[in-house]
């Protein structure tokens, strides 16, 4: 099929969508939380258009999903002064509360939240584009995540039930609180990686200020009820709003403990600066990435070809760990270009309730623009389009477009694309790539594609060093949450894996006595007598 015949025919009627999908009536969203209440907002709006469009009889249009709140900075200040008050210090019925008791709180919330499962997944799937079969995975995969995040806790906390004694001094050791944590989260990703921050937050006994993306926005209503009948109020608190009207004058108030934060650097960067007390404020970054794939001259293409186009093409490309651009060897370059662009014309264009579907409409309505300069940079600097229709675009959707030989002078070399627009590059010496990655701005992941023991144990030792994972034959990814995900450079700060994140949202400290007659009676007492939650030794299974 053509690719105007395949674009012609991308976008449903309503009439076409399966009942089980059709998203109804918009949903004009009034609700926000602060300080344990659910208010309503009569104020000014943000319309949510779906990547999604309708082909009616007055032409093809996005799909009108409702509206949410454009909060104001008064209402931004009122949530950061239901926080810092419920933290009180330190001396908040949640910084104080037993890991019993926040562990009992949590649980609450993910039986509450997955009582939700159809609206959030459907909302998801109609707000960002992403496919039915990815949207359900990344909701079981949150609420999977916060379950091994309340066993993590349970393990820190049974590591620090006991007492250590060294030189004469009695020393109990725990993990405590912050402050307050600011956490904002991405669009492609607007449950799973927000709540990667914001779960380890709470649970080791920060309060937060939650701001969502202004894309993956509306998916968040159904939760608002379990956050409020889950935790003591103001512990959490959600705003909506644009960033310029609600989070900066957070910042720039000192209160501000935290950053929790995924986006770009650009962005982190003014919110950074904004904050009057920067040695007081923790960040914790998620950035962006251009990640390579190195493909060697005695790799197995066919399986190499597989994973790229997993790598580069997954929800669009849209992933921070996606493979952004593609070194193949030049004695390779040809059959692996012959081969991708096969599998690449197999991908399943279409909506993202379709079954087997992988290539869908693009919820940034700036982002073809974006692309197709790219493009046409590579283009005027000698680069080609290898497959046919590739950066065609059709309203919200884009044509995925493999685009060689990219050289670096082009922006495609340098710059983040975050979209369906694959750069390939040949390259003759390991050590081109190599000098690649250490001019880089980032330094996230990378894939290695080769089947020579010697080439490959070479390349590993050299890439470590540059990135934060090194994947063997196989796409950059961030699962399983159990192993670290980081990132240099502009890539990231801070580490979050599941127990890697309860300490990045905490910090050791320490209550120390001499070893004499008193002070041992006092604390066996004080022990015995379950008088502190920090110098307990209960073992909680």
């Amino acid at each position: 099929m053509s690719t105007s015949l395949r674009l012609e025919n991308l976008f449903p009627t309503e009439q076409n969508i399966p009942a089980v999908y059709q998203y109804g009536a918009p949903v004009h969203q009034t609700e926000y939380l602060i300080n344990g209440e659910i208010r309503h907002w009569d104020g000014p709006v943000q319309e949510i258009l779906s990547p999604v469009c309708i082909n009616s009889s007055s032409g093809i249009q996005q799909k009108s999903l409702g509206t949410t709140p454009l909060l104001t900075q008064k209402e931004a200040m009122e949530a950061l002064d239901a926080a810092y008050k419920a933290y009180g210090n330190g001396t908040g019925v949640w910084p104080m509360m037993s890991t019993e008791g926040r562990i009992l709180a949590m649980e609450k919330f993910v039986t509450l939240m997955k009582a939700e499962r159809d609206a959030v997944v459907k909302t998801l799937m109609w707000e960002i584009g992403k496919n039915i079969k990815d949207s359900e995975k990344e909701f079981d995969r949150t609420v999977e995540y916060i379950i091994d995040t309340i066993e993590a806790y349970k393990k820190i906390d049974r590591d620090s039930a006991h007492y250590d004694f060294e030189q004469g001094i009695i020393g109990k050791i725990r993990r405590c609180p912050l402050g307050v944590v600011l956490c904002m989260g991405p669009f492609n990703y607007p449950l799973n990686e927000t709540f990667t921050t914001l779960i380890p937050a709470l649970i080791m006994g920060n309060t937060v200020v939650f701001k969502p993306a202004k894309i993956g926005v509306l998916l968040h209503r159904p939760l608002l009820k379990a956050f409020q009948q889950a935790f003591p109020a103001g512990v959490v608190n959600i705003v909506f709003g644009r960033g310029r009207e609600t989070v900066g004058p957070l910042m720039s108030t000192g209160k501000i403990n935290v950053l929790a934060f995924i986006g770009t650097s650009k962005s982190a960067n003014i919110l950074k600066v904004q904050h009057p007390k920067p040695n007081r404020l923790r960040s914790v970054l998620a950035l962006e990435a251009k990640n390579p794939a190195i493909v060697l001259n005695h790799a197995d293409l066919d399986l190499a070809v597989k994973e790229c186009i997993l790598g580069t093409l997954s929800y669009n490309g849209q992933r921070c760990t996606a493979l952004k651009i593609l070194f193949i060897h030049k004695n390779v370059v040809d059959t692996f270009n012959k081969k991708y662009v096969e599998a690449l014309q197999q991908l399943k264009w279409g909506m993202p309730w379709e079954d087997g579907v992988q290539i869908t409409p693009l919820p940034e309505p700036e982002k073809p623009g974006f692309l197709n300069d790219l493009i046409e940079d590579a283009l005027s600097k000698g680069a080609h389009v290898l497959n046919d229709g590739g950066g065609s675009m059709h309203h919200t959707f884009y044509a995925p477009a493999a685009v060689y030989p990219v050289t670096k002078e082009m922006k495609l070399y340098h710059e983040e694309q975050f979209g369906p627009v694959v750069p390939i590059v040949a390259f003759n010496t390991t050590e081109e790539v190599i000098d690649y990655m250490v001019e880089s701005n980032y330094g996230q992941q990378v894939s290695i594609f080769g089947t020579d023991k010697e080439d490959m144990a070479k390349l590993i030792d050299k890439m470590v060093n540059q990135v934060c994972r090194v994947n063997i034959n196989s796409q950059c990814q961030r699962s399983p949450d159990v192993f670290p995900f980081n990132g240099r450079k502009d890539s990231g700060e801070g580490t979050l894996s599941v127990s890697d994140a309860l300490r990045t949202f905490s910090i050791r400290a320490m209550v120390a006595a001499k070893e004499n007659g008193v002070n041992k009676v006092m604390l066996t007492d004080i022990i015995k007598e379950r008088r502190s939650n920090f110098m307990s030794t209960d073992f909680i299974l």
